[in-house]
């Protein structure tokens, strides 16, 4: 697998969190072909030194995008680009969904019988 190393920019001025700022970049780069399906990503030190951050701000950006399903998190095999955009919004929303679904008193098993269930 190729690493790639995908021109992040961060601005210190910005409102925004950084970590906020590194995950948006990373997902344009994923969304314009600058890292594509299965790609390794550098490891986060290596980001982290050359955006001027925390090795920290980097790891919670990219807990972020596996929690949205666009990064994949492997033993040995380091971080991959596990999904597009698209499906990171869908990821999102399915949570948002389960979440609600147990808020209303529903378990994981009744979830998928309810989906299974829709035309």
């Amino acid at each position: 697998m190729a690493s790639t190393m995908f021109d992040v920019k961060v601005d210190r001025q910005d409102p925004q969190a950084l970590h906020d700022q590194v995950a948006g970049e990373i997902r344009r780069a994923i969304a314009e072909g600058e890292a594509g399906l299965g790609e390794r990503l550098p490891l986060a030190k290596d980001m982290a030194a050359v955006l001027g951050v925390n090795k920290n701000t980097v790891l919670r950006a990219l807990h972020i995008l596996r929690e949205e399903g666009l990064l994949d998190f492997q033993r040995g095999r380091g971080i991959t680009v596990a999904g597009t955009p698209q499906r990171g919004v869908v990821t999102k929303r399915v949570r948002e969904l389960v979440e609600f679904c147990r808020t209303q008193g529903y378990q994981r098993d009744d979830i998928i019988q309810i989906i299974k269930g829709l035309p």
